[in-house]
């Protein structure tokens, strides 16, 4: 139902590993996400720990779903001095293509104690269906013809 688009994650996981490179400064890595089906609908949840609801932006063009969450720093009152800062601040984004089998046009997202849960349902010309057989059955017909010969 969906493709990862993010080919550089590993790269980036591994370039931070080798150098060392965590922090503020640094980029933010992709926001983990599981995604499911549950019945008639597809669920995809994004975990946006430490982001306030107004900082996050959902947007579909098409087929490819955008998420972009803000993590602000704490605002600083008075004489304050951070003493370590090791949560990554900035902005952070997924993309996700999602399949021409989902209903795109009603999305419902809802966002409780950091995670972002968007369902999307499955098309309906994408449900299963029962397909019927039109016409007569062959053993009407041969009846009919049958009699027709009789008469």
């Amino acid at each position: 139902m969906l493709m990862r688009t993010d080919p550089f994650r590993e790269m980036d996981r591994i370039v931070q590993q080798l150098t060392g490179t965590t922090g503020t400064w640094s980029k933010p890595t992709a926001m983990p996400m599981d995604a499911y089906r549950a019945g008639d609908e597809y669920v995809i949840a994004f975990d946006l720990p430490g982001a306030e609801k107004d900082a996050i932006d959902i947007d579909v063009e098409r087929n490819m779903l955008t998420v972009r969450a803000e993590r602000r720093p704490v605002a600083k009152k008075g004489d304050v001095q951070m003493e370590l800062s090791e949560r990554p601040l900035g902005v952070f984004s997924r993309q996700v293509m999602l399949a021409d089998t989902l209903d795109t046009e009603h999305i419902q997202a809802d966002y409780d104690a950091g995670v972002l849960t968007l369902r999307i349902p499955i098309a309906e010309r994408a449900k299963p269906r029962k397909i019927s057989i039109g016409g007569q059955s062959t053993h009407q017909q041969i009846q009919a013809t049958h009699q027709q010969i009789s008469s």
